[in-house]
């Protein structure tokens, strides 16, 4: 049996890397808030799940490719969780735009990039929350990565590359969230 997703996180998370884990909290409240936009309970879990493990693969117990999608998604594997959570987890927030730059592509290309609505609300998730936790925007959100990595880095090149599908992604979400009258749950 798989542990609780939120165990695993606060696990790897918690003690090493605070402020990375305030984020992850925040970006389970804002999955969170969202999943009854889905109907089915598993796309629910798949969404709240994959929110709270998402940056996993920050924490330098399980770190070593330099792509934390990537080794998240491996660490997820390999304790036995579902391919599809693992493919979410491989794939948020477009990292297949940072595993070009890191040279990592191929070793991304065994998880498929499944382009749903759960994986959309997933990048909303993440891309609609602080450092800290807290609730921003997405332009918010990817000019303070540009900031905080400055101009040379790598996360910074692979950001910039990717602001477009980010935003499309995060605005798919909200359209999803206004049809369906659930729009002040974006806020």
């Amino acid at each position: 049996m798989t542990p609780a997703p939120k165990d695993v996180a606060e696990k790897l998370l918690a003690m090493e890397l605070p402020r990375r884990w305030l984020h992850v909290q925040g970006v389970g409240r804002r999955a969170a808030s969202i999943a009854l936009l889905f109907d089915d309970p598993h796309e629910r879990w798949l969404l709240k799940s994959s929110a709270v493990l998402h940056d996993i693969g920050y924490s330098p117990m399980i770190a070593s490719t330099e792509l934390h999608a990537l080794d998240g998604a491996i660490y997820l594997r390999d304790i036995g969780f579902p391919q599809r959570l693992c493919a979410l987890v491989a794939h948020h927030s477009c990292a297949q735009f940072e595993a070009e730059l890191r040279g990592l592509a191929e070793d991304l290309s065994c998880w498929q990039d499944e382009r749903t609505p759960v994986r959309d609300a997933l990048w909303w998730a993440d891309m609609t929350t602080t450092p800290d936790g807290k609730v921003t925007d997405v332009h918010a959100r990817i000019h303070e990565i540009e900031e905080r990595y400055g101009d040379e880095d790598v996360v910074t090149v692979f950001i910039r590359r990717a602001r477009r599908e980010l935003v499309a992604a995060v605005e798919r979400t909200e359209e999803r969230l206004r049809m369906a009258g659930l729009s002040h749950l974006a806020k």
